[in-house]
């Protein structure tokens, strides 16, 4: 029998894992927006062809519950269970005899994209792990008995192709449920037939942007996705887990890099601009792909990178409520305004994918937004094998076994928006076990109860834990200026990206499309610019300021925690399209410099991220 290497570090499920602090109110807050009640107001969910309706039939309502049913149980809701339920209920109810699980006529299967088999295969997962539900080894069993038979006489096709290491979540765990030599067989047959990655960085033909030049290998949720690839497929080869992504990673951050912890692509790859977009699947994509790629290799530095992703271009996508989203972001935002297509300056995006609202562009993000969150607060902690590891450092808590003793481990924090971290543990009996924490390599320096600890790994505290403990972390920040497009630079602290804020103006666009009527909260936005755009930094100091802002939202321009006074100069920097340019005419200053506050780029919906230095 074939064995599969162990993950290094094991996720716990929402039965262990809950969310506390600042991490449950943004929960909360996505459950009361848009993602939370797809099902209630957009067809493409709410009547959609895998529940017996009328409307989309292939990834959208397999992408809104990769990030609702996880929601649903981390908060415990028992109305957003029940509507969970209700299209898990209603999938299983039209799986055909034959295993086929997809709502497509059987005369149309051959060429239909499986990319949403994948997906579904994954969800089904995924609820298994929140909900118990006795029926999916069986149903998971006859989708892939069936699609091994489907793929002997058919190959996978565009999406699916591309993204074919998806399917190996339900693979692998379908192994462990039946140790049959077939499913191995098939996870083989999936990388055979699927786009082979390596290859494509071997040869690679997109370290510049393609205007107008769309395919499936330089489109940006594909790269998201495809970092995982090798590293998944390695606990069936027991390649180097790392060895790929490392690569990729350094070439399309060289290439295509922006400073909010992504490439850039609105819709494909498109260079290191700072008015160049990223989509928001790609970021939430990436972050899976990030915590993924913790569990497999136990490398803090992914731990980084998704954090990075969470904290700066995650929020900074969508409106501080969540009742709209972009399709892309961009590091110089200073206006959301319909742009003519033919004036437009991204890659094959629309002049209305950077508009806030609620399907701006396609529905791909409007349906898959909502997992970013939910599963970063899965990945608060993980099982090592002994003990416990505090994988992302937000407010959670995590009650497990070990040794057949009931122990807990809550986190409380305010990270990243400051530097302590209390950890409190509990044990109901004496009982060994390390706990180990990630000590992030943002940190110029970390102590752990008073001592100084290395940074970028894990700091591992074995003891014999009994009753009630306590463990202080202090992380050390320092405020760096890094240099990106055209020697211009950005601002971060720690885990933060900082952003000089635009003031900004809603201006709601109600009408109907498609059937579905725009209507507050789920309009569309234009949101324009109340304050000047066009400056320099005129030196390299700034001053942490703390801030106690009683606002109803944390990544807002009015809940900023935190901020960096900074002296500013006013240049010549010119508007085209709507959009600043590029780069500015001048790097001389045009007036007298001024002191500004920059404020975590999440928490800006208009900014300027990336600012020329001052030529003295």
């Amino acid at each position: 029998m074939a064995e599969l290497k162990p993950l290094r570090l094991t996720p716990f499920t929402t039965k262990e894992i809950k969310p506390r602090g600042w991490m449950r109110k943004q929960l909360e807050i996505q459950a009361k927006g848009l993602a939370g009640n797809l099902d209630k107001i957009w067809p493409d969910v709410a009547d959609s062809s895998w529940i017996g309706g009328a409307h989309e039939a292939w990834e959208r309502v397999p992408y809104w519950l990769d990030g609702f049913i996880p929601l649903a149980y981390l908060l415990e809701d028992e109305d957003m269970i029940a509507r969970a339920k209700k299209y898990v209920d209603a999938i299983i109810a039209r799986q055909r005899p034959d295993g086929w699980i997809c709502p497509c006529d059987d005369k149309k299967r051959t060429n239909y994209d499986t990319w949403a088999l994948i997906l579904i295969s994954k969800v089904l997962v995924l609820w298994y792990d929140c909900s118990g539900d006795s029926r999916i080894p069986d149903v998971l069993y006859r989708t892939m008995k069936n699609f091994d038979k489907h793929t002997d006489g058919c190959m996978i096709l565009r999406w699916g192709s591309a993204r074919w290491f998806e399917i190996l979540f339900a693979l692998y765990r379908l192994y462990e449920w039946y140790p049959e030599e077939w499913i191995i067989g098939l996870c083989d047959k999936m990388a055979v037939m699927g786009v082979d990655w390596r290859a494509v960085f071997e040869s690679w033909h997109y370290s510049k942007p393609r205007p107008r030049a769309w395919n499936f290998l330089h489109h940006v949720v594909n790269q998201g996705m495809m970092l995982k690839s090798r590293a998944l497929y390695s606990l069936r080869t027991g390649e180097d887990p790392e060895e790929f992504v490392n690569k990729a990673l350094s070439m399309l951050t060289e290439a295509h890099g922006q400073p909010y912890g992504i490439f850039s692509g609105d819709e494909c790859l498109a260079g290191r601009s700072p008015i160049q977009g990223t989509e928001l699947c790609a970021v939430v994509e990436t972050m899976f792909s990030y915590e993924t790629l913790l569990s497999i290799t136990g490398n803090t530095v992914w731990g980084d990178r998704a954090e990075f992703l969470a904290f700066n271009a995650l929020p900074a996508t969508c409106s501080p409520d969540m009742w709209t989203h972009q399709y892309d972001q961009m590091a110089n935002q200073i206006a959301c305004r319909i742009t003519p297509r033919e004036k437009m300056h991204f890659t094959t995006n629309k002049g209305e994918a950077h508009l806030f609202g609620l399907e701006p562009e396609f529905g791909c993000c409007t349906a898959n937004m909502g997992q970013g969150w939910p599963k970063l607060a899965l990945s608060a902690f993980m099982r090592t094998d002994r003990g416990i590891a505090s994988t992302l450092l937000v407010p959670a808590a995590v009650t497990t076994e070990i040794g057949g003793k009931a122990v807990s481990v809550e986190l409380d924090s305010r990270y990243p928006f400051r530097n302590t971290l209390t950890y409190t543990v509990r044990t109901d009996a004496p009982v060994r076990f390390p706990l180990s924490i990630r000590i992030p390599g943002f940190a110029k320096a970390a102590t752990v109860d008073g001592k100084a600890v290395p940074v970028g790994e894990f700091y591992v505290l074995e003891r014999e834990w009994s009753g009630e403990t306590t463990v202080n972390v202090t992380l050390e920040f320092e405020t760096e200026m890094f240099e990106g497009y055209g020697k211009m630079f950005s601002v971060k602290r720690g885990p933060l990206l900082f952003a000089l804020p635009v003031g900004d103006e809603w201006h709601p666009l109600e009408y109907e499309k498609n059937g579905v009527m725009r209507k507050f909260p789920y309009c569309d936005y234009e949101v324009l610019p109340t304050t000047p755009f066009a400056f320099g930094f005129a030196d390299d100091h700034f001053t942490l300021v703390e801030r106690e802002p009683e606002a109803a939202y944390l990544f807002s321009p009015d809940g900023a925690p935190v901020a960096l006074e900074a002296l500013l100069a006013p240049v010549e920097w010119q508007e085209e399209n709507g959009h600043c340019k590029p780069l500015p005419e001048s790097r001389k200053a045009v007036g007298a410099a001024q002191k500004l506050c920059l404020i975590p780029y999440g928490c800006t919906n208009l900014r300027m991220t990336v600012l020329p230095l001052i030529e003295k």
